[in-house]
C-alpha cells in the first residue's frame, strides 16, 4: 500500500488532546532531569488541541499534499535530508548547502531526531495513516526551520523558534515550552535581556510567514536561501539577536546558553 492509499486518520484515532495537569507533570520531570528528552514529546502530546487536527485535514485535502505523499516516504523525509550527496550540485548559497553546514557544525542528523521520537513512542506503536506522515514531516523539518529562520540552537533560539512554530502549527504544548524555557533562562541567568519579547517576535514572524511545513522541501533545498526567505515571507529575528548580544555582554558564554539536543529538536 502506498502512502497515498493510507487513510487520512486511522479508525478510532484522535490526535487531539488537552491535558494540562499531565503536561505540567512532565515539565517538572524535564526540569528535574534535562536529559530525559522524552518528556518534551509527552508535553506536546498532552497539549495538542484540536486546531492542529483541522490544519492536517485541510492540508491533506489539497493536491499539493497528495503530490508530496506520492513522492515522500510514509516514515518521513529524514533520509532525503541526510543524503548530503543528493545536494552536491547545489550552490554555496542554496538552502541545501546552508543546511548541510549547519548540521555538520552542530553534529546533527535528521535521523537522530527520528530516533529521539522513537524513544518516546516506538515505531511499531505508531499508527499508519496520512496524519502520521504529516506529523513526521513536522518533526523532520525542525532543523531546516532553524536554517531558514536564522534561530540558533542556544536555549533562547530554541525557545523563540518554538514561538515561531506555535503560530505555524498551533500546538499549545509548543507554546507552553517556549515560554517555560524563557522563564528558565531568566531564572538561571538573571538577565535583563527582553527574553519574552524574543518569544513574541518569534510568534509574530511565524504568523507572518507561509506555513513552512507545507513547502516543497526537495525544491526549496535547491533554491537560494535569501530568495526562499523572501518568497516564504520569513523575517529576521532582530530582538533575538539583541538578546544574545546582551547575554554575552553580561558575561554568559555560548556554552552557558546551550540546551539539551533532544529537547531542542523535539518540536
Amino acid at each position: 500500500m502506498s502512502t497515498l492509499d493510507l487513510p487520512l486518520v486511522a479508525e478510532n484515532r484522535d490526535i487531539t488532546g488537552f491535558r494540562p495537569i499531565k503536561a505540567l507533570r512532565h515539565f517538572r520531570n524535564l526540569v528535574a532531569d534535562k536529559e530525559d528528552t522524552k518528556q518534551v514529546f509527552f508535553i506536546i502530546e498532552a497539549l495538542k488541541g484540536r486546531k492542529i487536527q483541522r490544519q492536517i485535514d485541510a492540508f491533506l485535502s489539497t493536491e499539493t499534499a497528495r503530490d508530496f505523499i506520492r513522492r515522500e516516504d510514509q516514515l518521513g523525509i529524514a533520509d532525503m535530508l541526510d543524503d548530503h550527496a543528493r545536494w552536491a550540485d547545489c550552490g554555496p548559497d542554496s538552502v541545501a548547502q546552508n543546511y548541510i553546514r549547519f548540521m555538520k557544525r552542530e553534529g546533527l542528523t535528521a535521523n537522530g531526531l527520528v530516533e529521539e521520537s522513537y524513544a518516546w513512542r516506538p515505531r511499531e506503536e505508531r499508527p499508519v495513516d496520512q496524519a502520521e506522515w504529516y506529523l513526521n514531516r513536522l518533526r523532520d523539518t525542525h532543523d531546516l526551520f532553524h536554517v531558514l529562520t536564522g534561530y540558533g540552537r542556544d536555549a533562547l533560539g530554541e525557545a523563540a523558534l518554538l514561538g515561531f512554530s506555535y503560530e505555524q502549527n498551533h500546538n499549545l504544548g509548543v507554546k507552553f515550552i517556549a515560554y517555560a524555557a524563557a522563564r528558565q533562562i531568566k531564572k538561571v541567568t538573571g538577565t535583563s535581556a527582553p527574553l519574552y519579547l524574543a518569544i513574541k517576535e518569534g510568534r509574530a514572524l511565524g504568523k507572518a510567514a507561509d506555513t513552512l511545513a507545507h513547502m516543497d522541501v526537495e525544491a526549496v533545498m535547491r533554491e537560494d536561501i535569501d530568495a526562499v526567505r523572501a518568497r516564504l515571507s520569513i523575517g529576521k529575528p532582530v530582538i533575538y539577536r539583541q538578546c544574545l548580544d546582551q547575554l554575552k555582554a553580561e558575561g554568559f558564554a555560548e556554552q552557558d546558553l546551550a540546551i539539551n539536543e533532544g529537547a531542542a529538536q523535539a518540536a
